[in-house]
């Protein structure tokens, strides 16, 4: 399996998902042209596409979507609360009806040869989810735009050998910085997103001898940096690994700048 972030953060998130037949993108929340750009920088044909998942309607997560469809008349899968709060938008334009198709939280679906969990999270959006991916006993991770974590979204991540989980912001600099009281409680609150720390403790919760890649994601350019980030979550994790030989690679995904493909 493979994976590579197109784009990551606030203003924007697109991950692409692969196996040796099949294709996919998790949200579009960049214009089409810099997915199309992403995915030939990581050697991907955009007219391989097999679909677009989406995780919620926010706009940092759909705003390529119109385009992608019609272009490559690809298929969208959503929670039906999701694709309909994303139909009421009109700055994705129109999709065909058969493009459209629902999923439900905790039942497990096949693309091609990949098997996709979309599983519940907690966020200020319409039936939000997030996935997770399987093939051939690889298995990947991933889990952004949450405010909070518990037993059930670990359950669904565990024996990821790769994640791709949310390091949003660091607190003190949210609290010390200019958003307005209203968004810090937002940001804050168990619908808004993870902090760094908190995405440290739920990756040394998932911590397995077969665990390679953490891919931090969904950063804030306003209340986080790339370095901070990766120490906070490097040093938790550190300390939790009994054995340093299974230490998992941790990188940041850019957000203007594919990553590199990982691939397990």
């Amino acid at each position: 399996m493979k994976m590579c972030s197109i784009a990551s953060g606030s203003s924007g998130n697109c991950i692409y998902i692969g196996s040796n037949e099949t294709n996919l993108l998790v949200d579009a929340g960049v214009s089409g042209k810099r997915i199309e750009s992403g995915l030939l920088s990581a050697g991907v044909d955009p007219n391989s596409l097999n679909g677009i998942l989406i995780t919620h309607e926010h706009t940092d997560h759909i705003q390529g979507i119109g385009v992608l469809a019609r272009r490559y008349k690809l298929p969208i899968y959503g929670t039906v609360e999701t694709i309909n709060a994303m139909l009421r938008l009109s700055s994705v334009g129109r999709i065909e009806e058969g493009q459209l198709h629902f999923v439900k939280p905790d039942e497990e679906f096949l693309i091609g040869d990949i098997l996709v969990e979309p599983f519940s999270i907690s966020h200020d959006a319409s039936n939000p989810v997030c996935y997770t991916f399987t093939n051939g006993g690889h298995k990947i991770g991933m889990a952004t735009d949450l405010g909070t974590y518990d037993s059930y979204t670990i359950s669904k991540l565990c024996g990821a050998e790769v994640l791709y989980l949310e390091a949003n912001h660091d607190v003190n600099m949210l609290m010390v910085g200019s958003y307005p009281y209203h968004l810090k409680q937002r940001i804050l609150g168990e619908r808004g997103h993870l902090s760094n720390e908190t995405s440290a403790k739920l990756i040394c919760e998932l911590l397995h001898d077969d665990l390679q890649h953490v891919l931090l994601a969904h950063m804030s350019k306003e209340n986080n940096y790339a370095e901070l980030a990766y120490e906070t979550v490097r040093c938790e994790v550190e300390q939790s690994v009994t054995n340093q030989s299974k230490m998992p690679v941790i990188t940041v995904a850019n957000r203007d700048i594919p990553s590199e493909m990982v691939i397990i």
